[in-house]
């Protein structure tokens, strides 16, 4: 991420085009939920961060748990099991427990396999510690 420096010299941040174009494909069509959270996500990328805030951020995103990333692969979990979620209540079982099995699947990799050691560690590079 590139930032710019205005007028009265606060750096503000820049998206790069990958970055603001899969904000702008998230961020339409999948519901008022989602549109939430791709625009925190895009505040998140826009805001003109101190070093405290950019570590924490890191950290926050995918770093030692709890986590946003582990948060989704939960969120996941609860929407493709029809004990929690009763939308699904009606699939035929087969298509319930695929969904359930899947989604859980899932998070237990989140768990098992997500990378957070490496956030954790930028984190604490910014933070002086690494």
């Amino acid at each position: 991420m590139t930032t710019q420096t205005s007028a009265t010299s606060t750096p503000t941040a820049v998206m790069d085009d990958e970055l603001a174009g899969l904000i702008e494909d998230l961020g339409q069509g999948f519901g008022p939920e989602i549109s939430q959270i791709v625009a925190g996500f895009k505040a998140l990328a826009l805001k003109a961060h101190t070093v405290d805030s950019t570590q924490t951020a890191i950290a926050v995103i995918g770093g030692n748990c709890p986590n946003l990333v582990s948060l989704a692969a939960q969120v996941a979990a609860h929407l493709g099991n029809a004990d929690t979620n009763p939308a699904l209540r009606d699939l035929p079982s087969d298509r319930q427990d695929q969904a359930r099995n899947l989604t859980a699947q899932y998070a237990a990799y989140d768990e098992a396999f997500a990378p957070q050691q490496l956030l954790s560690e930028a984190s604490a590079a910014i933070d002086g510690m690494a």
